[in-house]
């Protein structure tokens, strides 16, 4: 008990003399510091005096030291911070003319893109004035035709009669010819046998005169058939002339028909190609739902006893089927998102895909398109459809969403203003609502998309393969 006692006393001595040995040598520091201070920052005195009496404040070293240092941190600071501000104006200055020539350099894409596809409607435009001048001049040209036709079949009807009877014409001359010929033999005989059949010999010379009259008749008719027979031969190959003019007419206006449907259709098939869209399939959609009465033009048929179509009708309802499908593609094209949402000067910000966050800076899918404008830029439906949701969604803002046909949907977020209704029908071009900033945003634009079952797609696979054809 005594050596525990001892040990524990022990332990107590030298704890205290270590703990007065660093608080020795922590205090011979700081008299060192403050000595170098002294010796650098003598003790100064501040008098202040008045009337009455002075008054003086005393400056210790380490008060001047502390007062040296926060004035030099103080001034340091300043030509740091001075020195920032004037690096960042710099740069601010050339970003915002960078961001001014990009600007106009976008504005003059822009325009030349307008013009260019102001040139192609109006090609488009002429090309199907073209087509229906041709498809009237082939209507004219096909009723012409069957009227050729008809006096062709009537001629060639005449001629068979008129042939038929120089047959019987010919037949009765050669008749009367043989019965002539037998006549004078008989008389030849007659009148060197006996001389009593006088009577009967002037008999036979009155038939005989009888016949040779009916044979210059007949002569005389025969001829007016040849010539009549001449003239309708002449007739029929003017009309056969006529007949291969036409056809040579025809072939140039086929050939003009399908040049001018081609030039139309190959645009349309190379778009909704380059979209990414199964175009037959959507092509036979729209014919499904397009086959009532008045819809696809009706095929040509000239013949009315069941026989088979020639070469120009089978060609013409070639030229009329392909129209169909023309007709079906502007059809599809019409419901489907081609289209720009915003038709007035507005900048793309933001494309589709992975990007980081403008809110919290992470990377994030982002699944549209977006489009900077001027608060309340009117906003346009891209395809004909159906309103499901018009209203505030969370992160969109005021939020339209339009169901097209072919399983496609579109949206337009952060609107400031929703002029359409849940269940109202639109069409391409219909304003739906103005450019706004509501929801997760961070300023004024249009959030664009385009999904298909679902899903989302790039809308600038759309917008792009439109700019060759609206």
């Amino acid at each position: 008990m005594h050596k525990g006692n001892d040990a524990q006393r022990a332990m107590r001595v030298l704890t205290k003399v270590a703990g007065s040995r660093d608080t020795g040598l922590a205090n011979r520091l700081i008299d060192f510091l403050h000595a170098r201070i002294e010796r650098a920052f003598p003790e100064q005195r501040l008098f202040l005096r008045s009337d009455a009496e002075t008054r003086y404040i005393r400056l210790t070293p380490t008060t001047q030291f502390v007062a040296l240092s926060g004035s030099a941190i103080v001034v340091g600071w300043t030509i740091i911070a001075s020195a920032v501000l004037l690096m960042s104006s710099l740069g601010a200055g050339n970003l915002r003319e960078q961001a001014m020539r990009e600007q106009m350099l976008y504005e003059t894409r822009l325009n030349a893109l307008s013009d260019e596809r102001d040139a192609r409607a109006e090609e488009a435009i002429a090309a199907h004035d073209r087509f229906s001048l041709a498809l009237a001049e082939v209507s004219q040209m096909q009723a012409r035709l069957l009227a050729s036709e008809e006096r062709r079949k009537e001629l060639e009807k005449g001629i068979s009669a008129l042939q038929a009877t120089l047959r019987t014409a010919i037949l009765e001359r050669d008749a009367l010819s043989e019965q002539a010929e037998r006549l004078a033999a008989d008389l030849e005989a007659s009148e060197q046998a006996l001389d009593p059949d006088v009577a009967e010999l002037a008999n036979l010379g009155a038939t005989v005169d009888y016949l040779a009259e009916a044979l210059t008749g007949t002569a005389a008719a025969r001829d007016e058939i040849v010539a009549e027979t001449r003239d309708v031969m002449a007739q029929i190959d003017a009309l056969e002339l006529e007949r291969e003019l036409m056809e040579e007419r025809n072939d140039r206006i086929f050939q003009q028909l399908e040049e001018a449907v081609s030039i139309s259709l190959e645009p349309l098939d190379d778009m909704f190609r380059a979209a990414g869209l199964p175009a037959d399939s959507i092509i036979e959609t729209v014919r499904r739902g397009y086959s009532g009465q008045g819809g696809p033009l009706t095929p040509l048929s000239f013949s009315t006893k069941g026989e088979p179509d020639d070469a120009d009708t089978t060609r013409a309802n070639q030229i009329l089927e392909r129209l169909d499908v023309l007709n079906l593609y502007r059809i599809a094209a019409q419901k489907t998102p081609f289209a720009e949402p915003v038709k007035g000067a507005f900048r793309y910000t933001s494309g589709f895909g992975h990007r980081n966050d403008p809110k919290t800076g992470g990377r994030r899918m982002h699944n549209g398109s977006d489009f900077a404008a001027s608060y309340g830029t009117p906003i346009y439906a891209t395809a004909d459809g159906v309103v499901v949701k018009a209203g505030w969604s969370s992160g969109y803002g005021r939020l339209v969403t339009i169901k097209h046909e072919f399983g496609i949907e579109t949206r337009y977020a952060h609107l400031a203003k929703i002029r359409v209704g849940v269940g109202e029908r639109v069409s391409r071009g219909d304003r739906i609502g103005d450019m706004g900033n509501s929801g997760r945003s961070t300023g004024t634009h249009l959030h664009y998309e385009v999904r298909i079952g679902g899903n989302p797609v790039n809308p600038m696979k759309y917008i792009k393969a439109a700019r060759d054809v609206f």
